[in-house]
């Protein structure tokens, strides 16, 4: 329903409502009685006074004799009677005796007549009363019916009903109109004020339903169309947050590994030469990559926290890249010449590298011993097994070093943020892959599990 049917449906009542007012109470007219027929019927009483056959019944009334007693109500009255149960008739005959025995039936009669019974009844009803002469010259009356205030009565009725029939389609046509205001106004308006409330708390994913079929229709849309691009610049920020962050936790463990080969060097130079401006020089370099490392931990450590998820993209490889790999990782050169089984493996080069790098980054840090890799595969997995000789780990601390910041008991004099291995067993289980840790008599061995591919 919309608003202008609605309006004009509303207003078609009201002038049907003052038509018919207007009409009934046009009709509701005062006539009074026809003269003619008034002085017919009083003079067909006086001739005829005692046969009530003979009078005239053109109008309804009641005959009283000199003693106001009813003696006569004719026909037309029976017809405003209940039920037209009543007839009388009033005979007489030249016997007194008679006259009163039928006086006395008539007094007797159980019907009632809606008509006058005596004078003072008739001038509360607002009749006509007539004075007419009996046969034996004494003084009757007519009490001729006033049938306006019926008339009255049944176009007050007419009036009610009109009036009450008309004014329950209005209530029903507002009725409808507050359903139809509610159902297209003040619900969707009551679900746009939610959905901002949603979109300012920050839940952009919750959609906005569409319903093109209320007043908000186009605004709805358009809602939620800001909604999703609201969701797309936010996904948009956070992604590109990320992958700055990303990039930053990137090089700062990129560059960790050329000043490690840089410090190991200097250090080497710094023995082996033996004038002492040299020996300043490589203990300066020394210095300053320490520097540069703890710089680059800091600056790692930072990023890595606001890193929701480090993206990983592995693809089928050859087996031979993980070998590149590990020849890239060990730039100290302390693992002789490994062959790996021939085998498609499902790995990201940049994150494999990575997670090698900490393996060996570790091993050369807290062990500082040779080392040995070993490469096996079984139905599912090529199996990297990267050990050294040190002094293990305590077998408590086993289960946490996989964990981001725990490290053990053994680095206490050592640098590093707990987050190498934290990082490797994250980017294995990217590539459909895992990480155990164990302790080997004596050493420490890192069991790298690299998913394989079907030739």
């Amino acid at each position: 329903m919309k608003k202008k049917p609605f309006l004009i449906f509303l207003i078609i009542t009201f002038i049907v409502e003052a038509i018919l007012c207007i009409a009934l109470t046009g009709k509701m007219e005062l006539t009074g009685l026809d003269t003619v027929a008034v002085n017919e019927c009083v003079k067909s009483v006086e001739e005829n006074y005692g046969s009530s056959e003979k009078y005239s019944n053109t109008l309804a009334y009641t005959v009283l004799d000199a003693d106001g007693e009813v003696v006569y109500q004719n026909a037309s009255a029976t017809s405003i009677t209940e039920n037209g149960k009543r007839k009388v008739q009033e005979k007489y005959s030249n016997s007194e005796d008679e006259n009163t025995e039928d006086q006395a039936d008539f007094k007797n009669h159980e019907a009632k007549s809606p008509l006058s019974d005596s004078v003072n009844e008739a001038i509360h009803n607002a009749d006509l009363i007539l004075d007419f002469q009996t046969p034996d010259n004494k003084i009757g009356h007519i009490l001729f019916h006033n049938d306006n205030v019926e008339k009255m009565a049944a176009y007050k009725n007419k009036l009610i009903i009109a009036v009450a029939i008309i004014s329950f389609i209005q209530l029903v046509l507002i009725l409808s109109y507050f359903i139809y205001l509610h159902a297209t106004i003040i619900d969707p308006f009551n679900k746009l004020s939610d959905f901002a409330k949603r979109i300012a708390e920050g839940n952009l994913d919750l959609p906005l339903t569409l319903d093109r079929g209320h007043i908000f229709g186009s605004f709805t849309e358009s809602f939620d169309i800001m909604r999703s691009e609201l969701k797309k610049a936010r996904d948009a920020e956070k992604k590109a947050n990320d992958d700055k962050k990303e990039m930053i936790a990137k090089l700062s463990h990129d560059i960790k590994t050329p000043i490690a080969s840089i410090k190991s060097t200097s250090e080497i130079g710094y023995e082996l030469t033996k004038e002492d401006r040299t020996k300043e020089f490589f203990n300066l370099i020394n210095i300053k990559s320490d520097q540069i490392t703890t710089l680059t931990d800091n600056l790692f450590e930072s990023t890595i926290d606001d890193i929701t998820e480090i993206e990983v993209n592995p693809s089928t490889q050859e087996s031979d890249v993980v070998k590149k790999l590990i020849k890239n990782a060990d730039y100290l050169n302390r693992v002789e010449d490994i062959e790996i089984p021939s085998c498609n493996v499902y790995i990201d080069k940049l994150r494999l590298q990575q997670a090698f790098d900490n393996v060996f980054m570790n091993s050369y840090k807290y062990a500082n011993t040779e080392m040995t890799v070993t490469a096996t595969t079984d139905s599912e997995y090529l199996i990297i097994d990267v050990a050294d000789t040190g002094e293990g780990v305590n077998p408590q601390e086993l289960p946490l070093l996989k964990e981001k910041y725990k490290r053990g008991s053994n680095s206490a004099q050592k640098d590093g943020a707990g987050l190498g291995l934290y990082l490797t067993n994250y980017f294995l289980e990217k590539m459909n892959g895992k990480l155990e840790l164990e302790n080997a008599t004596p050493g420490f061995i890192v069991r790298l599990y690299i998913r394989k591919t079907q030739n």
